[in-house]
């Protein structure tokens, strides 16, 4: 059974967060546009891939295409993002996985920040809860209204808790700094939090959050 896929967007690969974790029996890859030609370069096994590929030379894009049997080159003047198109490809294929996305913060902000709001899609609003984003000093992961345990990652320090639309009766209750039902109009970070011990707990009555753990480079 597939339990994860990762899909490849196109930062630099220096952002790339530890990926041993994945079992190869129950993951598989997707490369979106350049982050096709990064995976294949240091050896996942890239079992399909879409975008516009504009970021890739003529010799590039060929040499891709011989790599990959399916392979799917869009128009660069499209409705979609390439992260998009990466993420209906894994859910198309594996609807009951969870999804992580690399590759996909870094270098240009209005990238970052499509790649961070994408969830919020009415269209990827089933899977809100099974999507996460990862690089090597971040990790985002996304709540709808209910209680909740973060799980503290080994390396990182510092919580962020994002309210992405207006949130009510939010408690944070064991984190470095605590709230008890706290309403927010509007979309704010709650950021420099940090762990107390290895979970921390919070609860909204509703909205949509993500919560971030970060460490310091």
């Amino acid at each position: 059974m597939i339990k994860d896929v990762v899909i490849i967007g196109g930062g630099d690969p220096s952002s790339w967060p530890d990926l041993s974790f994945y079992h190869k029996d129950t993951t598989k890859w997707i490369g979106v546009d350049r982050g096709t030609l990064y995976g294949l370069e240091v050896g996942f096994a890239i079992e399909a891939a879409v975008g516009d590929f504009d970021s890739l030379s003529e010799d590039e894009w060929l040499w891709l295409n011989n790599q990959l049997s399916d392979i799917e080159r869009c128009p660069a003047e499209k409705d979609d993002t390439d992260m998009q198109l990466g993420v209906l490809k894994a859910i198309e294929s594996y609807p009951e996985a969870s999804y992580t996305l690399i590759g996909a913060t870094g270098g240009r902000l209005d990238h970052y920040l499509s790649n961070l709001w994408l969830p919020l899609q009415e269209r990827f609003m089933p899977y809100f809860e099974r999507i996460q984003i990862l690089d090597n000093q971040n990790q985002v992961t996304y709540f709808k209204a209910g209680s909740h345990e973060i799980i503290k990652e080994a390396d990182k320090k510092y919580l962020a808790y994002v309210c992405l639309v207006p949130v009510t009766k939010l408690s944070l209750y064991d984190a470095k700094y605590t709230l008890e039902q706290v309403d927010f109009d509007y979309p704010v970070s709650l950021s420099s939090n940090e762990f107390v011990g290895e979970t921390s707990h919070f609860s909204f009555e509703s909205g949509l959050m993500c919560v971030i753990q970060s460490k310091d480079k």
